[in-house]
């Protein structure tokens, strides 16, 4: 079936149930950013391939919502087909229900399958449609009756993630747990995030694209702990280690049987991840809605996952060496496509060892390409990359010692002056953000502003967030915290911790030019204390040197070329001893101290 044809199918289901709209988001039972093609449905009813992005369909409107990010890729995805492009004004801002709201006639019924939505997505859904008395149904899966070629769930293998890289073994993080559920007063604890369970019980899967985790779920009380997987994804020997750690396993569908039939006791539960259908399934007298204890704890990285990072941001470094010095040379000798040099990076990053896969489809966008913030390159229509203009690259890998994310934008040819003005602008912005000095208690939401403020200055700005968490051999966009312009989710909410690591990418992008971006990984760490309390920083992890081509060194402070300077001196420090005498060559003068 064409969208057209899906969408048509849709509304003949709406109708037979009475259905005046239908909310389809981009999330699976676990509240997933990247999900398994078992759960694509917003993808398939739409054609759209974003990882953000919500399609409602009424019984005359076919509507995406979506954010700055994926503006260009849905114009082009949407193309020829009824579905029309809502732009969000804000990431993950939740629009499309005011939308609603607004054009359903009063006592109209909205109709969304439960199991895709977190408790607080649907409360707030209610609270928004309420004054219409527009009805919320949540007890159906309209799409899976039309759905007929639908993918399976999947079945690859769960393997054990070894403690000499976790840092801490399975009976000492859930002991951390038990405790701090005994402080708040929980007998069980469920988990459904799948990074979260997949760290808590060190394993880890492949069943979501870039993402080594599984599809699962953990129920963990004060005398046992339980883990709800496809029976045939656990091997015989994983099975027996995980009986000995006191972790019983059930098949993955059994979760609503164990929580209808739990024993008394409060039951800790997160509201923003958790799901509505299993939320419907626990007594209310049992509901203790309250912090994600994993999560929290996942997000501060030990001292043994800290010096992995360390070492593994040596190895992608060293690799992206290799990558830029066979670009420079290749596009003198014929065009690359933008693929190739995917391809390439993903060949020279499993030579250098503990390599699992890519952290996100690399996106190479050359010239105008590099203005679709999330690009995809595809070999039928990916540009050929030559002698000239900008390329901008962000990239990401998963290596079983860590996970890694960097962006660089380069200059292939003479850059012109807006292109070093504007280039120069957006490292200003990196820079004050990786200088910034705060106090404890310090959010996303309040540094932001730091990574913003010259390009404002130009009237320039930039559509996404300034940075996410970044977990350990786990998902690349790991919450809670990060650099927002608002405190609309938990990035813009959550106050730093030493031990957290955290993407600092502003950036800048004009359609059918060029895009800007320079992101490094960040550490936070104590920086002194004060009569003012305890003060925090961040320490720059990723290792390769910024174009020096592209900046206008007269825009520069004092401070901000030392900074630059220092950095790019770490950078020759802890890369050149892996390079040979010919790599040496070409990173030593992009390493020297600025001129002039």
């Amino acid at each position: 079936m064409t969208v057209n044809e899906r969408i048509a199918a849709l509304r003949r289901q709406m109708e037979l149930y009475g259905y005046d709209a239908w909310i389809i988001p981009g999330s699976d039972p676990h509240q997933s950013e990247y999900v398994a093609d078992h759960w694509k449905a917003r993808e398939w009813i739409s054609g759209f391939t974003g990882s953000a992005g919500t399609v409602i369909v009424t019984r005359r409107h076919a509507g995406l919502w979506t954010d700055s990010r994926y503006f260009l890729q849905a114009e082009q995805q949407l193309a020829g087909t009824e579905v029309v492009l809502h732009k969000q004004r804000i990431p993950h801002a939740p629009e499309h229900v005011e939308w609603l709201a607004n054009n359903l006639p009063g006592h109209a019924q909205v109709g969304c399958n439960g199991w895709l939505f977190s408790v607080g997505q649907i409360e707030m859904l209610e609270r928004a449609l309420a004054p219409r008395h527009i009805r919320l149904d949540t007890s159906r899966d309209l799409v899976a009756d039309i759905w007929t070629e639908r993918p399976p769930l999947p079945a690859e293998p769960v393997f054990e993630h070894d403690v000499r890289y976790a840092g801490r073994t399975r009976g000492q993080k859930l002991e951390a747990v038990r405790k701090r559920m005994a402080e708040l007063g929980a007998a069980h604890y469920l988990v459904t995030t799948l990074d979260d369970i997949a760290w808590l019980y060190n394993l880890r899967g492949s069943d979501v694209p870039c993402n080594p985790v599984f599809y699962s779920w953990a129920l963990v009380s004060q005398q046992d702990a339980h883990l709800f997987v496809g029976e045939d994804k656990v091997p015989a020997e994983l099975r027996q280690a995980l009986k000995a750690d006191g972790i019983w396993l059930h098949p993955y569908e059994a979760v609503t049987d164990i929580l209808e039939h739990l024993p008394d006791g409060k039951i800790l539960i997160d509201r923003a991840t958790l799901n509505y259908r299993l939320y419907e399934l626990l007594p209310k007298s049992m509901r203790l809605p309250g912090e994600h204890i994993a999560r929290q704890m996942k997000a501060v990285k030990n001292e043994v996952e800290i010096a992995h990072m360390r070492e593994v941001m040596v190895r992608d470094g060293v690799a992206l060496v290799k990558l830029f010095m066979w670009l420079e040379r290749t596009i003198t000798e014929r065009p690359v496509p933008e693929t190739e040099v995917a391809e390439r990076l993903i060949e020279l990053r499993r030579a250098r060892g503990n390599y699992w896969g890519e952290s996100f489809d690399a996106i190479v966008g050359y010239q105008a390409n590099g203005a679709i913030v999330h690009y995809r390159a595809e070999p039928d229509t990916c540009a050929h990359i030559r002698p000239q203009g900008i390329l901008l690259l962000d990239c990401g890998a998963q290596y079983y010692d860590g996970t890694t994310d960097i962006t660089r934008t380069v200059a292939l040819g003479a850059p012109t002056p807006q292109q070093k003005r504007h280039f120069t602008l957006v490292l200003k912005g990196h820079i004050a953000l990786a200088r910034a000095r705060f106090p404890q208690g310090t959010t996303g939401a309040q540094l932001d502003t730091l990574a913003r403020m010259y390009l404002w200055q130009d009237r320039l700005n930039y559509g996404h967030g300034t940075g996410h968490g970044v977990g350990f051999f786990l998902n690349v966009h790991e919450p809670p915290q990060g650099f927002v312009a608002a405190p609309a989710t938990s990035r813009g909410r959550t106050p730093f911790v030493p031990g957290m690591i955290t993407s600092n990418e502003p950036g800048l992008y004009l359609t059918d030019q060029y895009g800007i971006r320079i992101e490094n990984l960040v550490l936070c760490r104590e920086a002194g204390k004060s009569e003012f309390g305890t003060f925090l920083e961040h320490e720059t992890l990723t290792l390769f040197p910024i174009d020096r081509q592209l900046i206008d060194t007269s825009m520069l402070t004092p401070e901000e070329r030392r900074w630059l300077d220092d950095y790019h001196h770490v950078v020759w420090q802890k890369l050149s001893p892996h390079l040979t005498e010919a790599e040496k060559a070409w990173l030593e003068p992009r390493c020297a101290p600025l001129e002039g």
